[in-house]
């Protein structure tokens, strides 16, 4: 599994390269992504990131500040334009469409930094997450289901997003993502910047999305958090895949976690 000292970034992508290719523990690829590449002019954000998303698993995205996780995820949801490569949701490309288009498809992000509309109220945020839903009368069962989720956001159904704390706008974000109907869920640094007892209550939210049905795709800089949620994981390096594994595996691999992921 883990390269010796001598390695080097090439020489152990090839077997991230193939988990890719054969999936996470042989289920159904839900999403399959390959060699994708992000530029952001001269800049390159993404180089050749591989891995795949089978039906009803969690699979994690792993890596230190600035390699290639949020990109990634931002290119697969249509934010930011792919520059190389493919992405194939259901089996079909998604790379090249519009964002709103791909969560037509059934892919939605909940996204770092949450990105809501601050002066509008927690309901509003809400249902403008509904909008690709095609047939309207959905909508009151799936704002019902979030505030199920997220009882907190049905106490502040009236509040000013802006006016929320931490944890319950990246509740809003999450709600807001699940609102569309979602069969694959994005969820990129779900823990950044929230108390250990918020991000305690927000895992086991996804922990029970998942046992509802709901593959999940995260992206994670805390490792620990990723690899006891995840079934498999990938580790990303200055925006490529270079190591593929079950969970179990990477968390119990002392030597991996050192070189990869800085964790002494």
């Amino acid at each position: 599994m883990s390269p010796t000292p001598g390695q080097t970034g090439t020489d152990v992508a090839a077997p991230a390269a193939r988990g890719a290719r054969q999936g996470s523990g042989g289920a159904e690829a839900l999403l399959k992504v390959t060699g994708l590449e992000v530029r952001y002019g001269d800049l390159i954000g993404v180089a050749d990131v591989s891995f795949e998303v089978p039906v009803g698993r969690v699979v994690a995205l792993l890596g230190s500040n600035g390699a290639g996780k949020t990109t990634t995820l931002n290119a697969i949801a249509g934010i930011v334009p792919t520059s190389n490569g493919s992405v194939l949701f259901e089996g079909k490309p998604v790379h090249g469409l519009p964002a709103h288009a791909i969560v037509r498809r059934g892919l939605a992000l909940s996204p770092e930094g949450w990105r809501l509309f601050v002066q509008q109220t927690v309901e509003s945020n809400l249902l403008l997450g509904a909008t690709p839903v095609v047939d309207k009368r959905k909508i009151p069962h799936l704002l019902e289901r979030v505030y199920a989720t997220f009882p907190r956001l049905a106490e502040r159904r009236l509040q000013r997003a802006g006016t929320m704390s931490g944890g319950e706008r990246q509740m809003l974000a999450v709600g807001r993502a699940l609102m569309s109907e979602p069969r694959l869920l994005l969820l990129d640094e779900p823990s950044l910047g929230l108390a250990p007892a918020v991000i305690e209550t927000m895992y086991e939210t996804f922990q029970r999305l998942h046992k509802e049905g709901l593959t999940i795709l995260l992206a994670e800089q805390s490792v620990d958090l990723a690899l006891e949620f995840a079934d498999h994981a990938y580790v990303l390096q200055v925006g490529r895949t270079v190591l593929s594994g079950s969970a179990r595996e990477l968390a119990d691999n002392a030597e991996v976690q050192r070189i990869y992921l800085g964790v002494s």
